[in-house]
């Protein structure tokens, strides 16, 4: 693609990464046929390829983001099928990242959509302000729909569908702390707490360790590691992310002193930005290398197990599992194969639904903000998935867990808790009272 930027533009580092990226598209439309958007709506402006030429135009001419603009990337997954697609290695990650800072600089939204997501970017990444926020969410249930009639009525009344009806118990998994290896030490990682995840399922994370730790992993949790800053930085709240950044990447840096072999993160969707904290912090001299130091040894957690030696499963296992690839995890960082692999040699039948390349919908706050469309999206991933007639759904980020759980009975548990438990862990909370044990 030809750019026309001037000399003064490319001054600034993001802008020059940008016309990189613009000029690295050819037009060729392949991304069309796998962007969830555009597959459900069919308006080119909805698809990889229109909402590059409208960020061009818009970066290119040193414009303020106008309505349509804002529309059309608003309804952008950041589910990065399109970059598996594209056959010229655009990188539309970090084009549409820089159009949403662009945007969260220049736009004024209407007021009570500005009121909502600076709600949402004070509040998911906060523990403590979450768990409170969900506890509220149950109260306000029998009020969804009086709500809807109020402006953002429709994304408050999503808000409130995707609260649990109970919060587990605080976790030891969720605190700063050290679990030790059972037997020899044979290796020392770190694992991200986060933020939701600890507070809607920290017994994803409880499973990992136990898992780690029969296979010789010590796992620590360290002091002043939080939220990774996804959820802000996919809202354009470009300085509120790399904040969250730095404050993990001064907590690792510290535990990497000790010696670490890998940063594992349970949740894909964080996974996929730590590992471009790299590229996030590379203008900034205090931080840059270190940065990238994190960047090179985050991990899925089922991308560190798969390179360790399996245990055996202590118990009947069979059970057929839908397994649902998180776009963060496939499209995000490239990793499609390990969770199949690890589920088959634990003893499950592993079933992969139609059109596993197609995003269910959930993509951070998305399922907030763009309800109708979530919604949509979820309904398709669940009929692909019912194909399958599984016993269990199997997932890798509780983005997705949660949201396909709005929409089937069929218990749906984090990978890493199905391995834990055919392991000799405790069954998984979402199984129990689920479903009998395969005889």
């Amino acid at each position: 693609m030809q750019t026309n930027f001037s000399l003064a533009q490319l001054a600034d580092p993001h802008m020059r990464e940008s016309e990189q990226i613009l000029r690295s598209c050819v037009h060729c439309g392949f991304c069309t046929a796998t962007c969830p958007t555009y597959v459900l709506l069919g308006d080119e402006l909805d698809s990889p390829r229109g909402r590059i030429y409208l960020i061009k135009d818009m970066l290119e001419g040193g414009k303020p983001a106008t309505p349509e603009v804002v529309k059309h990337v608003d309804r952008c997954l950041s589910c990065l099928s399109c970059m598996t697609t594209c056959p010229s290695g655009v990188h539309y990650m970090h084009l549409v990242d820089h159009a949403r800072a662009h945007i969260e600089k220049t736009y004024e939204r209407p007021p009570a959509e500005k009121a909502l997501r600076r709600v949402l970017a004070a509040v998911l990444p906060n523990r403590r302000a979450f768990r409170w926020s969900l506890k509220l969410a149950r109260m306000g249930r029998p009020f969804a729909g009086m709500l809807r009639k109020l402006p953002q009525g429709e994304r408050l009344a999503a808000m409130l569908a995707l609260a649990p009806d109970a919060l587990p118990p605080p976790s030891p998994a969720a605190r700063p702390g050290v679990f030790p290896a059972a037997g020899r030490r044979k290796g020392r990682v770190a694992l991200l707490t986060g933020c939701a995840q600890a507070e809607l399922a920290p017994g994803i994370n409880e499973a990992a360790i136990r898992l780690l730790n029969r296979m010789g992993i010590e796992v620590v949790l360290p002091r002043g590691e939080g939220c990774c800053g996804a959820l802000v930085h996919h809202m354009g709240k470009e300085q509120s992310a790399l904040a969250h950044a730095r404050a993990n990447i001064d907590a690792w840096t510290a535990e990497m002193a000790n010696g670490l072999d890998a940063i594992l993160v349970t949740t894909s969707g964080c996974g996929t930005t730590i590992k471009d904290y790299g590229f996030m912090l590379r203008e900034d001299p205090a931080y840059a290398q270190k940065a990238a130091a994190v960047s090179a040894i985050a991990r899925d957690i089922s991308e560190y197990l798969e390179s360790l030696p399996p245990l055996p499963a202590t118990r009947e296992t069979g059970q057929t599992v839908a397994y649902h690839s998180a776009c963060s995890l496939q499209h995000g960082q490239q990793v499609r194969s390990a969770p199949k692999t690890l589920l088959a040699r634990a003893g499950f039948t592993v079933k992969e639904p139609a059109e596993a390349h197609l995003c269910c919908g959930s993509a951070g706050t998305y399922n907030m903000l763009q309800p109708a469309i979530s919604a949509r999206l979820r309904e398709r991933k669940l009929e692909n998935i019912a194909r399958t007639a599984p016993d269990i759904i199997a997932a890798g980020n509780i983005g997705c867990m949660t949201q396909l759980a709005q929409g089937t009975s069929t218990p749906i548990v984090h990978t890493v808790e199905l391995l834990d438990w055919a392991t000799g862990g405790p069954e998984p909370r979402n199984l129990r009272r689920s479903m009998p044990e395969k005889a």
